[in-house]
């Protein structure tokens, strides 16, 4: 049996599996990743999260063929250099060699939402597919492709940025410097923004209450449980958010009409009674409506151990 390491270096934890040929993880470990320390002290926990996978599973160190890394930012394969990290303060850390050194193990670079669409791809949602999207709705909209195998990204690496077209031209500012990008509506902080608009418009709203009068207090599954509850501003937030997903899901069908898309974050946990109207939407407005088949839109299914898995299975990605 063939195995890799996958880590996925995310804004709270820095999580680390031991991924075998079928794509299940044997064994998992995690670490708070608290950025402010720093580059050189996560590369450390990284490498001890490493180690001690192989210590605690018992599994040789020279069955383990490379170390695969999720990174929430610009990573250069080409380069082993992670260019730009935002949320973690990162700007030219040469990641792949540091860790190389370290371990002495093939190191192989990779943003954080196209190491999860990988996962998904191999070992979840993109079972028979070609072609395969995903999307997370999370802080912000992370996006990835995968076709025939290989992810789609760009000359240098920072392609499928999906949470930066602009569905709402002039719209919400974001903090890419452009106005009315996908993820200022359709991530969980744009329900968000959108959910404290519409509480402000309707000042009976459940919403009020079940933010204790506090609109600060909505998260991205508040709306859904008022809406559940029987209030019509949730109805409404949903239904608009709703709208919003869709503009971006067709205008990324219409791009690239992949076989299927699949939509990850906590959000896609509200399962069909998101993916229903979703759906609709898109079935109604996409441009090859009017075939015989469609792209099918779907929820992802590995969750929190896609981009560990994914991580891990592209250190063979040479092979496929």
């Amino acid at each position: 049996m063939h195995y890799n390491i996958g880590v996925d270096i995310g804004g709270t934890n820095i999580v680390a599996g031991l991924v075998d040929d079928a794509g299940r993880i044997r064994a998992k470990a995690a670490t708070p990743t608290l950025a402010a320390r720093g580059a050189e002290a996560i590369v450390a926990d990284i490498v001890a999260l490493a180690r001690k996978l192989t210590e605690e599973s018992g599994i040789p160190a020279d069955r383990v063929g490379g170390v695969g890394v999720g990174v929430p930012g610009t990573a250069n394969r080409t380069t082993g250099i992670v260019e730009y990290a935002c949320n973690l303060n990162w700007t030219g850390v040469p990641l792949q060699a540091l860790l190389s050194e370290a371990l002495r193990l093939p190191i192989r670079l990779e943003n954080d939402a196209n190491a999860a669409a990988f996962g998904e791809y191999t070992a979840g949602a993109a079972e028979g597919c070609d072609s395969f999207i995903m999307i997370t709705l999370g802080t912000g909209i992370g996006g990835g492709m995968v076709s025939q195998g290989r992810l789609i990204e760009g000359f240098n690496f920072a392609g499928m940025e999906v949470g930066h077209m602009v569905i709402d031209k002039g719209g919400r500012p974001c903090h890419c410097g452009r106005n009315g990008c996908f993820e200022r509506y359709a991530s969980a902080s744009g329900l968000i923004l959108t959910a404290k608009e519409y509480m402000e418009r309707y000042p009976t709203s459940l919403l009020w209450d079940m933010a204790e009068d506090d609109p600060d207090r909505v998260d991205g599954l508040t709306p859904f449980e008022a809406m559940k509850r029987g209030d019509p501003a949730a109805k409404a937030i949903i239904d608009v958010y709703a709208a919003d997903l869709a503009c971006g899901v067709t205008n990324l069908i219409n791009i690239f009409q992949p076989d299927r898309l699949a939509i990850g974050g906590g959000i896609a946990g509200q399962g069909e009674t998101l993916l229903a109207p979703l759906r609709a939407i898109v079935a109604r407005d996409v441009y090859s409506k009017h075939c015989a088949r469609n792209t099918e839109i779907v929820a992802a299914v590995l969750g929190n151990d896609a981009g560990v898995i994914g991580a891990a299975r592209l250190c063979d990605e040479k092979r496929r």
